[in-house]
């Protein structure tokens, strides 16, 4: 098996992905995991895929992400890994489709609209 790229977006953040045979290192934006997504709820989102395939420390991951908040970065990253363990095996599709890993979050912040403050917050009507 040679290296599987794919990628992976939520709201503004996209990841690139890497995956590889290894022994399980992540790597993200040329940073060990645990000190770029530093609270434990992210390394779970991150590790997530992983954990329902039953293939912890399996493959080497590196990831590039770009834009976004933390969160979302993470959520990308999750989405990517995902996809390339589905490529790798597809009968692990059911299993992460059942969580709902297989889907991406489309949403996204809405624009702001000329003649207002925000994108639905318009300014206070006057009576006189």
């Amino acid at each position: 098996m040679e290296v599987i790229n794919t990628s992976g977006r939520r709201k503004t953040a996209v990841a690139r992905l890497y995956l590889k045979p290894g022994k399980g290192n992540v790597t993200v934006n040329k940073r060990d995991v645990a000190s770029y997504f530093s609270t434990s709820v992210l390394q779970y989102k991150i590790n997530q895929p992983f954990m329902l395939t039953e293939t912890i420390g399996q493959y080497d991951v590196q990831v590039n992400v770009d834009g976004g908040g933390i969160t979302g970065q993470a959520e990308a990253v999750r989405l990517a890994i995902s996809k390339a363990l589905i490529e790798i095996n597809p009968d692990w599709k059911s299993a992460l489709k059942q969580v709902g890993l297989t889907t991406r979050d489309p949403r996204m912040v809405e624009r702001k609209k000329f003649g207002q403050k925000k994108a639905r917050k318009k300014s206070q009507f006057s009576k006189r």
